[in-house]
C-alpha cells in the first residue's frame, strides 16, 4: 500500500463522468472546498454504509460550504443505479476508463485489487489538499475527520481572512 497525497500538495485536477453524458472536473469546484472521497465499489456493504453517512451529514458539509464527491472505479452507469437505489444527494464520479488514473495520482489506487483505496482528501478553496487520510479497506472512516478538517480550514480561513460565507461564490 502507498502513501495518499498530504496536505500541502496541490491536488492534481481531472475531468470525470457523473453520468454517461456529463462530466464534472475538481475546477468546477473551486472556490469552495471539496471533499473527495474514494472508495472501492458501488454495492459493498461498507462503501453503501460510508455513502450514507455522507448523505446523511449533507447539511454539515454545507454549512462549510463544502461540496463532497464520491469517486471509485465503477462505470457512471453502475453509479447512477447506485446512487438512485441509496438516495444519494451529492454526485459520485467514475475513476473508470483508464481505471483509475485519477486514483492513482491521488496514492489512492490499489495495484493488486484494481480498485481505488478507501481515501478521503478535503481540498481548500485555492485546490490545495488540507488534509488526507487512507482507511484500511475494511473499515468505514465516517464523517468525523472530514467534518473536524473542515472546521479547522474554516478556522484557518478566518484567521487568513479568506473564507468566503455560505453561498457566495467566485
Amino acid at each position: 500500500m502507498g502513501h495518499v497525497l498530504a496536505p500541502g500538495v496541490t491536488a492534481p485536477d481531472f475531468t470525470l463522468h457523473v453520468t454517461p453524458d456529463q462530466t464534472l472536473s475538481l475546477g468546477d469546484l473551486r472556490g469552495r472546498p471539496a471533499v473527495l472521497a474514494f472508495y472501492p465499489a458501488d454495492w459493498s456493504p461498507v462503501c453503501g454504509d460510508q455513502m450514507a453517512v455522507y448523505n446523511q451529514v449533507l447539511p454539515e458539509f454545507r454549512r462549510h460550504d463544502a461540496e463532497v464527491v464520491g469517486i471509485s472505479v465503477d462505470s457512471a452507469w453502475c453509479h447512477q443505479a447506485f446512487a438512485e437505489t441509496r438516495h444519494l444527494h451529492f454526485p459520485l464520479l467514475a475513476d473508470f476508463e483508464p481505471k483509475g488514473a485519477v486514483a492513482r495520482q491521488y496514492g489512492a489506487y490499489r495495484d493488486g485489487d484494481g480498485v481505488c483505496e478507501r481515501a478521503l482528501f478535503v481540498v481548500d478553496r485555492e485546490g490545495l489538499i488540507f488534509w488526507s487520510y487512507r482507511s484500511p479497506i475494511a473499515v468505514n472512516p465516517g464523517a468525523d475527520g472530514i467534518l473536524d478538517a473542515l472546521d479547522r480550514l474554516e478556522t484557518q480561513e478566518k484567521s487568513d481572512g479568506r473564507t468566503q460565507s455560505a453561498g457566495v461564490r467566485g
